[in-house]
């Protein structure tokens, strides 16, 4: 089993873009170390339907009421605001400006339990000696030597489909009969509920696929079991 860079066609180089945009790694850095309350206001206030700070911090008293430690409001603060940039990014260039924050927080948290020297890429294929190609990338791969993992990163859960899961599966299997314990999973940022309820409508094989839900990022930093 080996990594390689994704193909750079039009769409590569213009989403790369994205993913250079500061505001983008600002938005994950923030989420990383965001709570769970944190979190789901994120997604809420990303999705763009208010722009208005003051309703979220109505909607969110948990984080922005009175008697809330002001570490606290002023970290809820950061990550409104950088939720609401994302927001008004406007129509078209929203839903690729949260996918590539998703990617940029799961980049992160996996850096944290595998260390700062980790090689963790964005956009990478997986090849097997005797098995055709995949064209499609891989958004987020841990490439350890040891213990590899690549990720698929959706924003919602209407983004798990059966091409995406038959692919990590696939992954999964081939590098099994190379006896390399390639751990697969699906990063979304939305309601493990919803999550669960897309995956068991679904035909494709995903029994092995790790799911990381909203509520759950923060396994993403802790050590593999």
């Amino acid at each position: 089993m080996r990594f390689q860079d994704a193909a750079k066609d039009a769409r590569a180089v213009v989403y790369a873009g994205i993913q250079a945009d500061p505001l983008v790694a600002r938005a994950g850095a923030l989420l990383a170390e965001a709570t769970a309350a944190e979190r789901l206001m994120a997604r809420a206030a990303m999705n763009g339907e208010r722009t208005d700070g003051k309703a979220w911090r109505r909607i969110f008293p948990t984080l922005f009421g009175e008697d809330v430690d002001e570490t606290m409001r002023s970290h809820a603060e950061l990550v409104l605001a950088a939720s609401l940039e994302v927001a008004e990014r406007g129509e078209a260039a929203r839903s690729s400006y949260r996918g590539a924050v998703v990617e940029e927080l799961t980049a992160r948290l996996l850096t944290r339990r595998a260390g700062p020297q980790a090689p963790v890429r964005r956009e990478r294929r997986v090849l097997f000696d005797g098995v055709p190609a995949e064209i499609h990338p891989y958004d987020v791969t841990l490439e350890s030597a040891t213990q590899p993992d690549v990720f698929d990163c959706k924003w919602g859960a209407r983004g798990i489909n059966a091409d995406v899961l038959n692919q990590l599966d696939d992954a999964r299997s081939h590098a099994a009969d190379e006896d390399v314990p390639l751990r697969v999973g699906i990063v979304v940022f939305d309601a493990r509920r919803s999550c669960e309820i897309r995956l068991d409508r679904s035909t494709a094989e995903h029994r092995a696929t790790w799911l990381v839900a909203l509520e759950s990022l923060d396994e993403l930093s802790e050590e593999r079991r």
